[in-house]
């Protein structure tokens, strides 16, 4: 695709011809959301966008901050790093949008590094735990949940702990699963075990017979998969192919209930990280209220995915709250970066010059046989 139809692709997906006369006009505060709607990570991310929607429509009902509005405007990048560019620039340019937010996938929040320095607009809870996004600080990025490292050590000092020994680990040939395999090995360090197999697998579309074959004569009692939804899904059902009956493990960024459809028959027993509390625990006032407003709206509960882009609703919209009347993305961004001790409820987020991780939480669950992730 050349740059021109991109771009004609982008505006027409906007529908900016009317919306830039109206602009002038509105008294909305405008948050874009470039991320992936299709492709492989799209059932999570419609989990994380409902969760967003559930706090910002009930801010949007009590009048807004500061009388104006929360606007989201969420535009699918195919979950390509490219597209991911090519939105973000046309929703800070053409749309005026005040942050960037909630965008999935590590390469595509690299990817958008340089376009938030050159435009000095924040993005704020980014649906990633990449460590390149905390370490070094980026006076640009406001992280919402723990490290994908964090998490994956956790999981394998937990395996240790119970007495599996034998662990293989498949990692998508990408940022996102070099930084995932890192935390992995941090743990198999800690422990003092070796992988029985660590091999990678492309992001588009991969193939995996033969990686399947490999943890099956490896003998290994677990198998970590870091990868989206779809290709972990897949890895687990030709790792069950083959034979092998080894705990499969993955990450939060699979923590959706849409993760547990596309694994059908195979998601009981599944252990998946998760970075907020269980979605059924009343006693945090974070999940409570979440509860409360999804009742409100007929919807039968919530999922830990939504509750990623609830808490990250909570931050953007206290950030506002607090750049004043007339925010600009850069009085939103020390807003956010003198936050300090911000009670989501039972969680404290808290940013500083020299700290931009926000929540350090980590747990594990599992898949149940009602299709349920259990703590």
């Amino acid at each position: 695709m050349n740059n021109v139809h991109m771009r004609k692709q982008i505006l027409a997906t906007l529908g900016l011809c009317g919306l830039l006369l109206a602009a002038p006009a509105l008294a909305q505060l405008r948050i874009g959301q470039p991320s992936g709607f299709t492709g492989s990570v799209a059932a999570g991310v419609k989990e994380n966008t409902d969760g967003a929607k559930l706090y910002f429509d009930a801010v949007n009902a009590r009048g807004g901050i500061n009388g104006q509005k929360i606007e989201l405007i969420s535009v699918d990048d195919k979950f390509d790093p490219k597209v991911t560019v090519e939105v973000a620039r046309e929703l800070i340019t053409r749309q005026g949008v005040l942050a960037l937010f909630l965008n999935r996938g590590t390469p595509h929040s690299q990817a958008l590094l340089p376009l938030l320095a050159e435009h000095k607009v924040p993005l704020v809870g980014p649906s990633t735990g990449a460590m390149v996004l905390h370490e070094p600080v980026n006076p640009w990025v406001f992280n919402v949940r723990a490290t994908y490292q964090r998490e994956a050590a956790k999981a394998i000092e937990h395996l240790a702990s119970i007495g599996i020994t034998r662990i293989a680990v498949l990692t998508t040939d990408d940022t996102f699963g070099a930084d995932g395999a890192e935390g992995a090995l941090k743990g198999f360090a800690e422990a003092r075990l070796q992988p029985v197999l660590l091999e990678k697998f492309p992001r588009d579309k991969p193939v995996f017979t033969e990686l399947a074959k490999g943890v099956h004569t490896s003998n290994a009692q677990a198998v970590m998969v870091i990868g989206s939804a779809g290709n972990t899904a897949n890895a687990v059902k030709a790792i069950r192919a083959a034979g092998s009956r080894a705990q499969a493990v993955t990450l939060s960024n699979n923590a959706s209930e849409g993760f547990i459809k596309l694994l059908g028959e195979h998601a009981r027993g599944v252990i998946v990280t998760q970075v907020f509390p269980n979605e059924r625990s009343v006693a945090y006032g974070l999940i409570k209220e979440a509860q409360d407003l999804a009742k409100a709206k007929g919807m039968p509960g919530v999922s830990p995915a939504m509750m990623e882009g609830f808490a990250a609703a909570k931050v953007v919209a206290e950030g506002l709250r607090r750049a004043g009347p007339k925010p600009t993305p850069a009085a939103l961004r020390d807003a956010l970066e003198g936050m300090r001790n911000y009670d989501l409820g039972g969680l404290s987020v808290s940013y500083s010059p020299t700290n931009h991780t926000g929540l350090d939480f980590a747990d594990l669950s599992i898949v149940d046989a009602s299709g349920k992730f259990r703590r």
